[in-house]
């Protein structure tokens, strides 16, 4: 499943995923996203990748209580947060996996952010999970979740 945020493509190291637990994934978190959209904004005053670090030292609760994608292998070469923000969501990406980062200097320390509103994202993760459930080809499923401008160029395709 192909997965992009903010003009960059997470699932770039391994795209392949064993589907049911991959829709068991992105279910859980679309079923958390009205709650992370009535919570609090973590850390005032910070900006969203300064958030996005400051969780990343957290080992406790409040690092897992921000994260998001935890999609397994498919999306492993990442660490993301989903965070409120006014009317909107903001979703914090920054790559981990060694390889990746060899392969790929500009991104060590990069944190990658995309605002997006919350039923745009809703519309997104159903989309990929209804794909995903009908066993769509490929080019289908793109065609269901294209990423949008309007939606914080964000998108996933099975």
């Amino acid at each position: 499943m192909d997965t992009w945020v903010a003009g960059q493509w997470l699932t770039c190291d391994d795209n392949m995923a064993y589907v049911p637990q991959l829709q068991q994934s992105v279910q859980h978190d679309c079923a958390r996203l009205e709650s992370i959209e009535d919570s609090p904004y973590p850390f005032l005053g910070l900006s969203s990748a300064e958030v996005h670090r400051r969780l990343l030292a957290d080992e406790g609760e409040l690092r897992e209580r921000w994260q998001f994608l935890e999609w397994g292998p498919t999306t492993d070469n990442v660490l993301a947060h989903l965070l409120p923000h006014g009317n909107h969501l903001v979703m914090t990406v920054g790559f981990c996996r060694e390889e990746h980062l060899r392969r790929h200097p500009e991104h060590v320390g990069a944190v990658f952010v995309a605002e997006i509103e919350t039923e745009a994202l809703a519309d997104i993760l159903q989309g990929a999970v209804a794909a995903l459930d009908r066993g769509l080809t490929t080019a289908e499923s793109r065609q269901l979740n294209r990423p949008r401008r309007s939606a914080g160029n964000l998108g996933a395709s099975a």
